[in-house]
């Protein structure tokens, strides 16, 4: 089919070409007569001379020979390439002698495009998963903070005043070597897997009874916006292991279910909410005492919940799938 800014259609072609092949038009005089250029008129008259009136239609513009898909047997030598050395497909072209567009080809063609894909430890593809519905599974994890003086760390002053500001925060401990600490907090977070919501709190440490008490108050957060837990998961650490745990969750009607050890990828999205923890709340400022900076969770924790867009969540809040979420509009 022609198409519409050609300047010939398929009769006026056969006209060039009569008027160069039967009359002995010269073919500049035949180019100027229908507005096109030399080599198109001898195109299309050599091809009336070739084939006669048939050859003055269009022809398929596909190529006489397509190439075909790479072969098996290069494609495993690839992905084994990809998987044992992380390389990127410029190196592994070089290795194997190939194209690089090729081994780019290939590797989207297997989901191993990015090397973020892959896990880091076994270089093994991601496997991710989302459950259907908020509740059905809650991630819970405690992550281990440094508090910060009266006056500042060493994040806000130098060294020296950071030092200062240690030895005069009440409630300061020595360590064997005579120096003065203001200890650590210990952020308990639960994390809905489905919506993102997320529950948090500043506790003194990390034992037994207070991860129970912890997750009482979680249950309840959550209830209160609609959310019925099924399952919890966490990690293997020393007060997920103990009985008053594992009572809690039961007389609560939830399953537990701890993580396969040295795989925190397994809890990662609550793990992936630490990070996020520390990068936009606990180390966004340069706060002047720990009392400062905890003012600022609730407010940091309403903003993650109703108002931050989620990459996962296609840009919207957690609220966004919590139906009827209280403070959802505010």
């Amino acid at each position: 089919m022609t198409h519409a800014n050609a300047p010939l259609t398929p009769v006026g072609r056969l006209r060039l070409a009569r008027c160069v092949v039967d009359e002995g038009w010269p073919l500049r005089r035949a180019a100027e007569r229908f507005q096109v250029s030399v080599s198109t008129a001898k195109r299309w008259t050599d091809r009336y001379r070739a084939e006669g009136e048939p050859g003055m239609v269009d022809r398929s513009s596909r190529p006489h020979t397509s190439p075909g898909r790479t072969p098996t047997r290069t494609e495993r030598r690839i992905i084994k390439v990809r998987l044992a050395r992380r390389w990127g497909p410029a190196r592994i072209a070089f290795l194997l002698r190939l194209v690089p567009s090729t081994v780019h080809r290939v590797l989207t063609r297997f989901g191993l495009a990015r090397l973020t894909y892959l896990d880091r430890a076994t270089a093994r593809p991601v496997r991710r998963y989302e459950r259907a519905a908020p509740g059905e599974l809650v991630h819970v994890d405690i992550k281990k903070l440094g508090n910060i003086p009266d006056g500042g760390g060493h994040r806000v002053t130098d060294r020296q005043a950071g030092k200062r500001h240690r030895t005069r925060t009440p409630g300061k401990k020595l360590d064997r070597y005579g120096g003065s600490h203001v200890g650590y907090s210990y952020l308990h977070n639960a994390v809905d897997d489905h919506s993102r919501l997320a529950y948090s709190e500043i506790l003194p440490d990390e034992k037994k009874e207070t991860a129970a008490a912890f997750w009482q108050r979680a249950q309840i957060f959550f209830a209160t916006n609609g959310i019925t837990v099924e399952r919890v998961l966490t990690d293997n650490g020393a007060c997920y292991k103990s009985r008053l745990w594992h009572d809690t969750l039961t007389a609560a009607g939830i399953t537990h279910k701890r993580t396969r050890p040295y795989r925190p990828q397994t809890n990662g999205k609550v793990e992936r909410f630490n990070r996020t923890l520390l990068d936009e709340w606990a180390y966004a400022r340069p706060y002047r005492s720990e009392t400062e900076r905890r003012a600022e969770l609730p407010r940091w924790l309403h903003t993650y919940n109703h108002h931050r867009g989620h990459t996962a969540l296609a840009g919207l809040p957690p609220a966004s799938r919590v139906p009827n979420l209280s403070g959802q509009y505010t």
